[in-house]
């Protein structure tokens, strides 16, 4: 009686299933293949990694932009006359794009851990392709839309440098575990030289960067100054409309100890509050002059400005989306705002102890108040209630005649000088944009007795690098959001950022070692145990396979035939060996068929 026995029960492996349906669509067992992958594969991989990596980039420099998103959309409002929020479908596709892109790296990566060939699905190759192509575009447009910005990640990296350090040297450790699985399967010696010269390479560049890395926050905290004073630039406009009484009563709510402000002289020599060259965003100019709202702002007369709306265009755009957190007491109180003069700014700061800062914008050639506006902002100076040194001058016209006529103005500058300079022209006060305030620099001013006001502040790690630097004050869009940082949010000393260093590059050897080890170990034991059941997947049966080997052949032959229990060793006996990365049989455990017929 002959007795069929199967040779191998199959085994569900879902795992397994799903990560090469997902990445390449290949949900059947026959379609899987343990060939190396071919170049072209390969080379979509690499795309792969190059679109995960500049993602990864252009998404820390919008995450860290986010302390200037307001002035982006600005910078749109002055190419494009329309208000919109440009960075919502940046951030909304540059999330999606690498979301899917550092899904699809993972599936990559379980695939080379797993011996599987890569075989992107011809969708995701598509979608790869234009999210490279994309993110391409939008580097590229930034830089030359918005090229200064670029300083902000070698800023930022000063406060998150240690963070990213010890983040990126967890992913190369990790990365390991492939990298060791790799090098004990591939049997041709150049190229697993080759793949541990680059690994070992990447991980001493990593263990030795923290020489390189710089940040103000790594210090005594014995020697850290007083949390900076916060300015209310143009009041509170994540608030209330900007350059309004309500914009700025918002700030003094929030603590601030001075107030900063933009201004342009009117058409009869009136100073008042006005960021744009125009009044067509901040105002209803084009309802109340239809035909004038392009018209530089400084050629309307005061009454005509005073007449115009400064609070319906902020509940109408909500630039800073803070519309709908708004009580319908300040809703109302928004909608009936009217434009600020410098007047009413210097009454309202005399009357709450504050201090003022403006720069002040020259009128056009053909304005007639084109060399008398420094005279009509010391006019208004001069006969409002503030204290002289409460004002804090900025302009860098006709210094010296302002200071003669008010000597007790605090004389401030926008403009980097050296500080034997500083000291002639009688500057107590720098004003400078935070680019260009570095930690060494702010040192040797503040050692001589000159201030540094650092602008715009809007986020706490901006803040913290700031006050860890030592600047004396910051110029906010968002004091009410600085009013809830007490204290920096990361300070340590150069001694514990040693030890955490060392200990991190200490854990990492330790794995690194132990994963090879380990990767070795399981390699040679499974060797030397002679005998292993088989496992279906290790078939060659895709289609994909153009040159089957005489080990394939074998194996298909095994299938063939079922097992005799008549002497004849049972299907443990079976054998297979692994060799260059196919399943093999061990020759003399192979029954041919010739030996089963004469059996029967």
């Amino acid at each position: 009686m002959v007795k069929h026995q199967p040779l191998q029960v199959y085994e569900r492996q879902l795992c397994l299933s799903c990560l090469t349906g997902i990445y390449g669509c290949r949900w059947k067992r026959y379609q899987r293949s343990h060939d190396d992958s071919s170049k072209w594969e390969c080379s979509w991989f690499f795309l792969l990694c190059c679109s995960f990596l500049l993602l990864l980039v252009w998404s820390y420099f919008w995450l860290e932009a986010r302390n200037d998103y307001n002035e982006f959309n600005w910078l749109l409002y002055n190419r494009s006359a329309v208000w919109k929020d440009g960075t919502v479908p940046i951030l909304t596709t540059t999330l999606t794009g690498f979301t899917y892109t550092a899904f699809l790296m993972i599936l990559a990566l379980c695939h080379i851990a797993l011996g599987q060939q890569l075989n992107l699905y011809w969708i995701h190759k598509i979608v790869v392709l234009a999210i490279l192509l994309t993110t391409i575009t939008g580097v590229v447009s930034i830089d030359n839309f918005w090229q200064d910005e670029w300083d902000i990640v070698v800023i930022s990296l000063q406060f998150t440098g240690p963070f990213l350090h010890i983040g990126a040297l967890a992913a190369v450790t990790a990365l390991g575990w492939v990298i060791a699985s790799q090098v004990v399967r591939v049997e041709r010696s150049r190229l697993q030289v080759v793949m541990l010269v680059i690994y070992v390479s990447v991980l001493l560049v990593l263990y030795l960067v923290p020489l390189c890395i710089s940040s103000p926050c790594i210090m005594d905290l014995s020697k850290l100054g007083p949390r900076p004073a916060v300015i209310g630039r143009r009041g509170a406009p994540m608030l209330a409309p900007e350059h309004t009484i309500m914009s700025f009563s918002k700030a003094l709510q929030q603590k601030v100890t001075a107030l900063e402000a933009d201004v342009t002289i009117s058409l009869d020599g009136v100073p008042f509050l006005m960021r744009d060259r125009t009044l067509r965003r901040t105002t209803n100019v084009d309802k109340l002059f239809p035909g004038r709202q392009d018209h530089d702002a400084s050629f309307f007369n005061w009454t005509e400005i005073r007449s115009l709306n400064a609070g319906l265009w902020f509940l109408r755009d909500d630039p800073y989306w803070t519309v709908q957190y708004m009580s319908e007491k300040d809703r109302n109180r928004t909608a009936n705002q009217t434009v600020c003069s410098l007047a009413e700014l210097l009454r309202l700061a005399a009357r709450t102890n504050r201090s003022v800062i403006f720069s002040l914008r020259r009128p056009p050639p053909q304005h007639p108040r084109h060399q008398l506006w420094v005279s009509d902002a010391l006019k208004v100076i001069q006969r409002s209630s503030i204290l002289p040194e409460q004002v804090m001058w900025t302009p860098d016209w006709y210094r010296k005649k302002v200071r003669a006529a008010v000597p007790l103005l605090q004389q401030t500058s926008d403009e980097k000088l050296p500080v034997a300079e500083l000291k002639e022209r009688g500057i107590s006060t720098l004003t400078l944009h935070y680019s260009q305030a570095r930690a060494q620099d702010i040192r040797q001013f503040s050692g001589s007795n000159v201030s540094v006001n650092v602008y715009p502040v809007n986020e706490p790690w901006l803040y913290s690098l700031m006050w860890c630097s030592g600047v004396q004050s910051v110029s906010s869009d968002a004091p009410h959001i600085l009013k809830k940082v007490p204290n920096p949010i990361w300070i340590m000393s150069a001694d514990e950022y040693g030890l955490i260093w060392i200990t991190s590059d200490l854990i990492s050897v330790a794995i690194v070692i132990g994963i090879f080890i380990f990767q070795n170990y399981h390699l040679i034991r499974w060797k030397m145990s002679g005998m292993r059941s088989y496992n279906p997947e290790q078939i060659m049966l895709s289609a994909v396979v153009r040159r089957p080997s005489r080990d394939v052949n074998l194996m298909k032959e095994k299938l063939i035939f079922s097992e005799i229990n008549n002497g004849v060793g049972s299907t443990d006996e079976l054998s297979v060996y692994t060799g260059n990365g196919l399943d093999a049989y061990a020759r003399d455990d192979i029954m041919m068929p010739a030996r089963h017929a004469s059996k029967l």
